[in-house]
């Protein structure tokens, strides 16, 4: 197998998905099940149970396979990546994920870094919506920028960037558009959607699956990115709570944002595994720390 087409049987292997894992890849769906179904005639075996056409599975050597090439592409990745650093005179990269939308906002704390440490390099990049966790775990990012509380035994929580006010998106054309603000109560009334497989006490940081007075809010669908989930919104399927900074990357004529009060401020802060930290995480800690939370 050549390096590509190594990344897209491990893609779809975490993924489980082909249009996920096409759409992860920057590939066409056809172009993922081309090479998925020449890697099986290569080897001469199923690697994915197609019998789902929701979700595929791993047949038994599907994960063999996957289990021996994880670490081989991890190697060949790394030592690309350092080359490719040594190059530029660069001695080590650092890869944040970004959960919010609010990168000019966080400019200052990413420049004061660069400034700090020129010898490093720094590498933004948006944190996917599905099982973004795992990307960490996984190795694909060394930073995770998210909402606060994270609570898993195996990551770190560091210092938090910024506080930022709850606002509901509603379809201009929706009941609740107009209003000047919404109560908590209110969110029981409407259906809601939610990126799949999130750890129950992290979606509940983010949007509490009972209003105060035990109502159920009820998620109707499942949005597995941003411009989905602003698409339900938009048809008026569904209302969807966000953190005020998205009123100033988000404008468009068919969308309200309604504040919720009661809701407080939600903070994001960095995460990172434990097992991984090294000076690069820590010496991005510090100048987020030095500068100080932002609040909106």
């Amino acid at each position: 197998m050549e390096m590509r087409e190594i990344e897209i049987f491990l893609t779809l292997a975490e993924e489980l998905h082909f249009g996920r894992a096409a759409a992860r890849l920057h590939l066409t769906q056809a172009r993922v099940s081309q090479v998925i179904a020449r890697q099986e005639r290569q080897i001469g075996g199923l690697l994915f149970d197609r019998s789902n056409r929701r979700q595929v599975r791993l047949t038994p050597l599907g994960r063999q396979l996957c289990a021996d090439l994880r670490p081989v592409h991890t190697h060949l990745r790394d030592s690309l990546e350092r080359a490719r650093l040594a190059a530029r005179g660069r001695t080590a990269r650092l890869r944040v994920g970004m959960m919010p939308f609010n990168v000019p906002d966080l400019h200052h704390y990413w420049e004061g870094f660069r400034s700090r440490h020129p010898e490093w390099e720094l590498q933004i990049r948006r944190a996917p919506y599905v099982e973004p966790f795992e990307r960490l775990r996984d190795g694909d990012m060394d930073v995770f920028v998210t909402w606060l509380p994270v609570d898993e035994p195996d990551l770190t929580t560091g210092p938090v960037l910024f506080h930022d006010p709850r606002v509901l998106a509603v379809a201009a054309d929706h009941e609740l558009a107009g209003r000047p603000q919404i109560s908590v109560e209110a969110l029981g009334d409407f259906g809601h959607a939610m990126p799949p497989a999130m750890p129950d006490f992290w979606e509940d940081g983010y949007l509490s699956f009972y209003t105060p007075r035990g109502k159920e809010i009820e998620r109707i669908e499942s949005a597995t990115n941003a411009d989905e989930l602003i698409h339900l919104v938009i048809t008026g399927e569904i209302v969807h709570p966000f953190p005020s900074h998205v009123t100033r990357y988000w404008s468009m004529s068919h969308v309200q944002f309604v504040p919720i009060p009661e809701m407080g401020t939600i903070p994001y802060g960095l995460v990172w595994r434990r097992d991984t930290e090294n000076e690069l995480i820590r010496a991005l800690a510090r100048t987020v720390r030095d500068i100080g939370a932002l609040h909106f």
